[in-house]
This record gives C-alpha cells, structure tokens and sequence, in this order.
C-alpha cells in the first residue's frame, strides 16, 4: 500500500512538473513575441494563483498561463501591507546599480568621517534642483552620505547638456570639474578644463550610465538610489535624506 501511494505521488508531481514547464514555455513564447528584442530575467509564478510573473531588470509584468492577458501593475499583499511589486522592482534596480563601474562615477565622499550610507545621484548638469543639491554637497558628506553621480542628461545624447557632461567626465579633475559646471558655467567654459586624451571612454560611460538610468526607471532628476534600489526621486534636503535612510535600514 505504501508503495502504491508513493508511486501515485511521484507520478503527481511530475504531471504538476511537466505542466508548470508547459505554461513557462508558453507564457516566455508570448512574451518573446511581444517583445523580442528584450530577454526576461526570470518567469516564475507569481504570487496571485493561475499568473506568472516575468521580470525584466526593474519591470515586472504578470501573466495568464495560457498567454493570452498581461498585466502591469502593483500586486499587494493585504494582509501583510506590502506592495509585493516594487519588492520585485527593487531588487532589480539594486542588480543594475551594482552593474554600474565605480571608476566611471564621480563620487563625494565624506571626509575624516565614517561613511554610513552610499547613494546613486543620476544628474543633469543643468538641472536646477541638480545644481540645489550638489551646493549642499558637503552637509551630506558631513552627515556620513557618500554621493555617487551618474550622468542623466535629460535632452538625451548630443545635445548641450550631453557635451557639458563629456566635459566633466572627461576632466582630469572630475570633481572640481562637476563643481564648477553645477556652478553655472558655460559649455566653453567647461571644454576648457584639463582633459584626458582619449574622450572616447567617459563618453561610453554617459551612454552606458543613460541606459542603466533608463533600466531603473529614472525619469527626472535628481533621482537618487540607495544600494538596496530604494528610489528617492527628486531633491531631498541632507537633514531629511539621512533620517530616511536611517529609517529604512531600520525597518
């Protein structure tokens, strides 16, 4: 008897297997019709019975297991008040922050103090509230806030904004160089800074910055990241940033 109940339940699981393989296949070949130049990091079921859920860096869209309707929107979890989405959401923005090169990042450190908190600043040069921050720079590195910039000109690529970028990220002294340009300085002002020989690689690092600003959903600026891919979207005074960051890594 006993034997027969294990054969009956191994049996059980590989259907369930062989089904769940079926509707993974099918929802991933709708998903590849729909967009095929784009890959799904992941298709799994999702939190709601009878979807899947397919997630692509910071997007995560939901499924009917037969392909036939999708879904976008936020999944929560009412019993336990959590958006189960942006969980989901963020931990894709934190995979494409970490993917970012350090060394192509200009970053305001804070001096003779103990670094306690680290945020990714997408930034346009000639962004006001851009410009409001980076004048505050060292009340957040007083605070313990490390600040990496990352290059977002809003008016995409080979516009003012853009060259005023290259030039900054093309100086030898990338940070007098973000200074001075958050200062107001003009395009020529800056394009006569000290620069390195070859520009090719700090133009590759805006370009590259611009599509992993897009990946995490950057829309505006400044638009800030804490390493975990919280959003803080716009400017946010040192005093009131270092109170939230220390409130979320204690929740």
């Amino acid at each position: 008897m006993k034997k027969f109940f294990f054969v009956v339940t191994v049996a059980l699981f590989s259907h369930l297997a062989v089904a769940a393989d079926t509707e993974v296949e099918q929802v991933s070949k709708t998903l590849q019709e729909l967009m095929p130049a784009a890959k799904p990091d992941s298709i799994k079921p999702a939190p709601i019975p009878g979807l899947y859920e397919a997630v692509y860096g910071s997007q995560v869209i939901y499924m009917t297991k037969d392909g036939r309707f999708m879904i976008e929107g936020d999944v929560y979890d009412v019993q336990k008040r959590t958006n189960l989405t942006e969980a989901v959401r963020t931990s894709g923005r934190a995979k494409a922050l970490a993917s970012l090169d350090k060394e192509q990042l200009i970053v305001f450190r804070p001096k003779d103090k103990e670094t306690k908190f680290v945020i990714t600043a997408f930034t346009d040069i000639d962004c006001g509230y851009c410009r409001k921050l980076h004048s505050e720079i060292k009340q957040y590195n007083d605070l313990g806030i490390e600040v990496r910039y990352a290059a977002f000109p809003r008016s995409g690529l080979q516009t003012p904004s853009y060259f005023k970028a290259v030039s900054v990220w093309c100086a030898k002294d990338r940070n007098n160089a973000m200074t001075v340009a958050k200062g107001g300085a003009k395009l020529e002002e800056l394009q006569k800074l000290a620069q390195v020989e070859n520009n090719k690689s700090c133009k590759d690092a805006i370009a590259n910055q611009l599509n992993t600003a897009r990946e995490v959903g950057v829309t505006g600026t400044p638009s800030l990241f804490t390493e975990s891919g919280q959003i803080i979207p716009g400017y946010v005074p040192a005093e009131r940033l270092i109170k939230m960051l220390t409130d979320a890594n204690q929740s």
